[in-house]
């Protein structure tokens, strides 16, 4: 059974960092090329940033950055200079295809993680 659980999320001011993780098991994680999205209340889920298998990485705004560690079966997004619209729900997903910009490419999702930024 595939699981993919994030973690890191929480309450931080404006400019301040996170770092989200997700964790992955029940799967060849190396196989998978893994990407993070987010959901705001009312809006649809969002493309934030992709990492391919060879670690080509993709980079929002260039305040985000997406790293993994196939040895521990774990991406990672670093969040740098946060802003109050950059609250939502932050979801971890695992695609086989494509680039990992689409959302409709990931067959596996996570149960998303809460990161919420005060003025």
């Amino acid at each position: 059974q595939v699981q993919l659980v994030e973690s890191g999320g929480g309450l931080v001011q404006a400019g301040g960092s996170l770092r989200l993780s997700c964790a992955a098991s029940g799967l060849t994680f190396s196989s998978y090329t893994m990407g993070w999205f987010r959901q705001a209340p009312g809006k649809e889920r969002e493309f934030v940033s992709s990492i391919t298998r060879s670690g080509a990485g993709t980079y929002y705004e260039g305040r985000f950055t997406i790293s993994r560690d196939n040895a521990k079966n774990t991406v990672y997004l670093q969040m740098n200079s946060l802003k109050p619209e950059d609250t939502a729900v932050y979801y971890c997903g695992a695609t086989q295809w494509g680039s990992g910009r689409r959302k409709d490419d990931y067959v596996y999702w996570g149960q998303g993680t809460q990161v919420t930024v005060s003025s």
